[in-house]
Order: structure tokens, then sequence, then C-alpha cells
């Protein structure tokens, strides 16, 4: 069986963050047959592009609205990375989260199945909500997700749908836990802590985090699963290759849960200063959206052979700061 990364490419959402990362990482293995598809939009991103190696740019309201006329209309693809999406976890148009991360979805899966093309979309660990019914990505209990924001939610909508329909036994959902790294400049208040610590240490040489609002974490000490987009992309085409599993919803992150405060520390190292930080309140309406812990439960993408040792976060923030902050090169200069 031919390995799907054999043939054409689609990467939607391949101008931004992960997606263009993706394109980098296909580009390293020498495949440029590669369609893109973004909302370029306002922002800066399309600069993450520049570097890059690919065949074709599509705006995404084209190729939707073409798909939608006629399904043929861009040819067969053998590969499908669906990362293309709204991302913010505040935004508060829903009808807007639903048509772009929901209804856009399940039309290019269809699409995608119909040609036999692996499908590779982007669900997020946001739908595991607070954590309180588990981060398991074995458990077939979706519906007792209980997502804290409307992203998130927009994500678990999908995820359900796909699960209903029996997609999940034929495509592949990757849950990411917080991606950092290189080609996020563009995301404003979305861009990971690392990109906005390294802004505001160089300009006022002291570090901003929240402080805690609940009894059993102490200020700094909240937890996340910090996950490098370089390590993010090796897990994701992984499964290009569908002889390496059918399909289901995997989480990708690193495995371990790391504090603010050990985050702030490798910034502040890798920028070669002392640590100094100063913890504010979180905004009110952040409160109760909050994640306080999260860490991805690995054993599900090992099983299906994915043996790469991740990076750890000290040497992860060293090159991120050190090769891209520092230097403001994308990836592939």
């Amino acid at each position: 069986m031919s390995s799907p990364l054999s043939g054409r490419i689609l990467v939607t959402g391949g101008a931004g963050f992960i997606g263009s990362a993706l394109v980098w990482a296909l580009n390293q293995r020498g495949l440029t047959d590669i369609v893109v598809s973004d909302y370029l939009g306002t922002d800066e991103k399309w600069r993450n592009l520049v570097p890059l190696k690919f065949a074709d740019y599509v705006e995404a309201g084209h190729f939707r609205t073409r798909l939608a006329t006629d399904p043929k209309a861009f040819g067969r693809f053998t590969a499908v990375f669906h990362l293309g999406a709204n991302s913010s976890t505040t935004e508060k148009n829903a009808a807007l989260l639903i048509d772009n991360n929901y209804a856009y979805t399940k039309e290019l899966a269809l699409w995608a199945m119909a040609q036999d093309a692996r499908f590779i979309y982007a669900s997020s660990a946001a739908t595991y909500g607070d954590g309180a019914h588990g981060m398991d990505d074995k458990s077939d209990d979706l519906a007792a997700l209980r997502p804290l924001n409307m992203y998130g939610y927009s994500k678990h909508l999908f995820d359900l749908h796909a699960q209903r329909q029996g997609w999940l036994k034929r495509i592949v959902g990757v849950k990411y836990f917080n991606v950092f790294g290189p080609n996020e400049d563009h995301k404003g208040d979305m861009r990971s802590l690392v990109n906005k610590a390294f802004a505001q240490i160089t300009a006022t040489g002291t570090l901003q985090l929240f402080k805690s609002h609940r009894a059993e974490f102490k200020d700094g000490e909240q937890k996340r699963d910090f996950l490098y987009v370089k390590d993010a992309v090796e897990m994701t085409l992984h499964f290009a290759d569908s002889a390496r599993t059918a399909g289901g919803l995997f989480n990708l992150g690193s495995g371990q849960a790391n504090t603010w405060i050990a985050l702030a520390d490798a910034i502040f190292s890798a920028m070669g200063r002392q640590p100094q930080i100063e913890f504010i309140d979180m905004p009110g309406e952040l409160r109760g959206k909050y994640q306080y812990f999260t860490q991805a439960d690995t054993a599900k993408l090992r099983a299906t052979g994915f043996a790469r040792a991740m990076t750890p976060l000290d040497a992860a923030v060293r090159d991120y700061v050190q090769n891209h902050l520092m230097t403001g090169r994308k990836l592939g200069e």
C-alpha cells in the first residue's frame, strides 16, 4: 500500500501556525505537490508561506464554493490535512465558529472520503474542558465532555458528528494540546506565552503571569502540556500512513505537564536573563473558562508506532527563542 503522502496533498490553514509548519515538514521530506488553502485576510501570516514550496494557493472561501458546485474542481488528492479553523478561544460569534469549525469540516470530510483521500483534521484539547471528565482519547464517551468555550464546543460538535456517522473508523482527529513555536507571530492574543513573553521581557525585563484563583494551585503552578510545533507536525504526519491506524481521535502532546513558572524560567534562560516574574489578577471573564491542568495521555498515539522522542521543554524553548524569535526567521528560511 502506497503512502497517502506519495500523491497530491491539500493543507487547509496552510498559511497559519501549525499548517505552515506542516508544509515545512513536508518540504523537509522533499514533498512539494501541495495545495495550500487559507483565509489570508489582513494579518501577516502570508509571510509564513514565503520560504515554503507548494504547487498552488487557493483562498479558502473560493475553495469551499467551488467544491460545493464541482467536487472535482481541484482534481484528486491522496491526503487532506484540515488544519484551517477559527482558533480563537475568546471568539464571541458562535455562528462564525459553527460555520468555520463544524459545517466546513463536515463538507471537507465527506469530499475527502468520497475520493478515498486520507483525511486528518484538527480537533482540540479544548474539547476536554476543565478535565473533570478526563483527557482520555481512548474513551468512546465523547458526550460526557464539557468544553469551556465556544471554540472548544465547535470542535467537539464535529467529533460527535464523526462518531455518530461512523467516520472515525476512517478519518483521524488530532487533539493538539498547548502548541508553541515559530510561525505564530500573526496570532495576536492567541500566541503562545513563549512568543508573548519574549516581547514583554525584551521591552520591560519582566514577565507577567496570571495569579491562581484556586486554592490547590499556587501562583504560577498551574500546569499545561506544552508541545513544540516541530514535534506536533511530526505526530500529525505519522497519521498520513493509513497502514498505521484506521482512524480515531488522538491526543497530541508532550505527555508531560509543566508549570507556567518552569516555562518562564526556560524563556529567561534562553534569553540569557535572570527570571523576573510579576503575578497579576486573571480577568474575571476568563476565570470560569481557565484550564488549570492539562496533560496528554499519549499511550494511544504510541500504540500506533510513533516512537519519536519529544523535544524537552527547555531545549524546545531555546531553539524557538534563539533560532527564531531572536533572528525573526520563519520555518524554511
